[in-house]
């Protein structure tokens, strides 16, 4: 079983900046992947960002050069530096964690106002 926790979600403005964080533990050393999924209202679960163990990573189009995901392997951990957020950007984020399985964090909103 892995354990999966989500925080820096908020309220920022358009134009402005957050970096969310995502920390597996438990039964983690085998690891091949984290990533990013976003579902804003009305709409459907997207991709955003994905990490693979050695490094490569793979972004949504609407998210290429504003946002960059980043990891620590020896941490477990996973990161996505969030820039010139737009409104469309509104969104619940999730962090998925893939090993033995998937695991999912709970989700952390984040709202960007005008």
């Amino acid at each position: 079983q892995v354990h999966v926790v989500e925080s820096g979600g908020g309220l920022v403005q358009a134009g402005g900046s957050l970096r969310l964080s995502c920390a597996a533990s438990g039964s983690s050393d085998s690891i091949n992947a984290m990533g990013w999924y976003r579902r804003a209202p009305g709409k459907q679960r997207e991709l955003v960002a994905i990490i693979i163990r050695g490094g490569s990573t793979n972004y949504a189009d609407s998210v290429k050069g504003r946002f960059t995901i980043s990891g620590d392997n020896a941490k477990n951990t996973v990161y996505l530096q969030m820039n010139s957020l737009k409104l469309e950007d509104t969104a619940v984020y999730y962090c998925l964690t893939v090993g033995d399985g998937e695991y999912w964090g709970q989700g952390t909103q984040v709202t960007v106002s005008s």
